[in-house]
């Protein structure tokens, strides 16, 4: 009993109606409660856990609803939740939308994705997904093309092929890449098949470690400093993320330099360099992909947007901890340490 109390206390203070007043820099901006006179769309977003680049999605999420005429306060009703990374709370969170009767509800990464479209495909409500790297492993979609059940939304596919390229150009000589990566995340371990099966052709080999839970970060994180690694690559690992300074702090130690999977782990987590996707641009496109639905759109046949585009950005700061020096090839990239 005092645990469900805990958890729904938990969930009064984190829902508030589009903002959250965590972090100046990079949360979203609080706005007015809603007026008797909105219309009675009702919108919830569930973003699973509190790092940057979930809310560059949110941001983005918010500029595209409006892009499709859903501004909050004005012509709808949003309740924003941050899940906090805590499996209990996005799961009373999910249930909590479908019991409210909303008329969509928007998913911030896999791990809620899963969890909101457990709970309202019975219902009928549809799921819209964003940063959900691969949604047909996750059971989100059939296809990308025809999703045909109640979920779509937008992909973050890492280009690894850029990743390879760039970390083989920062470290000419390495030959282990090591991955932290969560076992219960689809998109995790879809995402370490794929690396793992591209990584010879670079010359590398890839060594892993997977953990189930947050407690399990920093002896995961010794493991795979204890393996020989010249590197740790990141993937966009909801966990792992979430709990990324523990593993900053273990490979700075040992000396060993991380490859972030998009740039706030550049800018924020101590990572050197990533080839980086916009996950601002990835919120509007999922905004967008949410409006069109809550206009008469089938969420069936709703193609999966998937962004592939990236970029390379570096930050000098990082690499001086490594004594890293830019490849030539990089000299054009963005410097995160300049923003």
């Amino acid at each position: 009993m005092k645990k469900s109390k805990k958890i729904a206390a938990a969930i009064l203070s984190l829902t508030l109606v589009l903002g959250l007043g965590a972090c100046a820099k990079s949360t979203p901006a609080a706005s007015a409660e809603s007026s008797p006179e909105v219309t009675d769309v009702k919108i919830g977003i569930l973003q699973y856990a509190t790092h940057a680049s979930l809310y560059d999605c949110y941001t983005g999420i918010v500029e595209g609803l409006k892009n499709e005429g859903y501004e909050n306060g004005k012509t709808c009703t949003i309740e924003y939740v941050d899940g906090q990374g805590e499996n209990e709370t996005n799961s009373l969170t999910a249930s909590n939308f479908v019991t409210k009767g909303y008329d969509i509800i928007i998913a911030i990464a896999t791990p809620a994705a899963t969890t909101c479209y457990a709970a309202a495909k019975d219902a009928g409500i549809p799921v819209v997904f964003s940063a959900c790297s691969d949604p047909v492993a996750a059971g989100l979609a059939e296809t990308l093309e025809a999703p045909n059940t109640g979920a779509t939304g937008t992909s973050d596919s890492l280009n690894f092929d850029a990743q390879l390229k760039m970390i083989r150009a920062f470290m000419p000589d390495s030959k282990k890449i090591g991955i932290l990566y969560t076992t219960s995340e689809a998109n995790s371990v879809s995402q370490l098949a794929k690396l793992t099966e591209m990584a010879p052709d670079y010359g590398f080999e890839i060594v892993s470690v997977g953990v189930t839970d947050a407690s399990e970060v920093a002896a995961g994180a010794a493991s795979l400093l204890s393996k020989g690694v010249d590197c740790i690559n990141n993937l966009t690992d909801n966990n792992v993320v979430n709990n990324l300074s523990v593993v900053a702090n273990a490979a700075d130690a040992a000396g060993i330099p991380i490859f972030g999977s998009e740039q706030q782990q550049v800018a924020q987590y101590g990572c050197v360099a990533s080839e980086t996707l916009d996950y601002v641009a990835l919120g509007v496109t999922t905004g967008e992909i949410a409006g069109k639905i809550l206009k008469g759109a089938d969420v069936k046949t709703m193609p999966v947007s998937v962004i592939t585009d990236s970029k390379p950005v570096y930050s000098l700061v990082n690499m001086a901890k490594f004594n890293l020096t830019l490849p030539a090839d990089y000299t054009s990239a963005t410097n995160i340490d300049d923003k």
